[in-house]
């Protein structure tokens, strides 16, 4: 990778937690800036169908895919769907990245990620990390090696025996044990589900 590109993780990181089954079970700091209530899905219902063009706001908001947003899974439904346009859950500046053309900031406390050029924020995702059981190293770091169709050594599709694919993989750290811990494509279920790496919306 250039030389411009940093790399950092907010030293906030997320408590612990058991696996919970839907978005409304997570708390994050972000949450007090947009009135909102829990909804549950009923069968038959979609993000599209339910929220019609601000389905993308609603499931970024949520930190979830299309796919795990189910019948069953409890939404957090924002009061005024309008306030979403404006929802930024990292900062829009940040003065450590002044000098960097290229930085990331991951903040696992609200389980975002922020790509800056030069400390402004050029765009803004929902992430999914380590989900307690397998923690994501909080630290400064750069990115050392990218891989569009990466597959990982240690874990396999559930049911499978084939490896798990990590496309458009960007590993951040080797630790001494040889583990490689990368931001790729993952899927996105409302929560942190990983086994440390930053899964992003593939």
């Amino acid at each position: 990778m250039g030389s411009g590109v940093a790399f950092f993780f907010s030293l906030v990181s997320a408590e612990p937690i058991k696996r919970p089954p839907s978005p409304c079970d997570i708390s994050y700091p972000s949450d007090a800036t947009i009135e909102w209530n829990c909804r549950t899905m009923r069968p038959g219902e979609s993000l599209e169908r339910m929220f019609q063009q601000a389905w993308i706001e609603v499931a970024r908001f949520n930190r979830i895919d299309r796919r795990h947003a189910r019948p069953g899974v409890r939404l957090k439904v924002p009061r005024r769907l309008d306030e979403l346009t404006s929802f930024q859950p990292v900062p829009l500046r940040y003065h450590p990245a002044d000098h960097d053309e290229q930085f990331i900031l991951i903040d696992l406390s609200e389980q975002f990620l922020g790509a800056y050029e030069y400390g402004a924020l050029r765009f803004a995702v929902p992430i999914a990390s380590g989900n307690g059981g397998g923690e994501t190293p909080t630290g400064e770091y750069r990115l050392t090696a990218a891989h569009r169709t990466h597959e990982s050594r240690l874990y396999t599709i559930e049911g499978t025996e084939r490896p798990y694919p990590m496309n458009f993989a960007l590993r951040f750290l080797m630790n001494p044990a040889g583990v490689s811990y990368w931001i790729h494509g993952l899927d996105l279920p409302g929560y942190p589900a990983s086994h440390g790496c930053i899964g992003l919306y593939a």
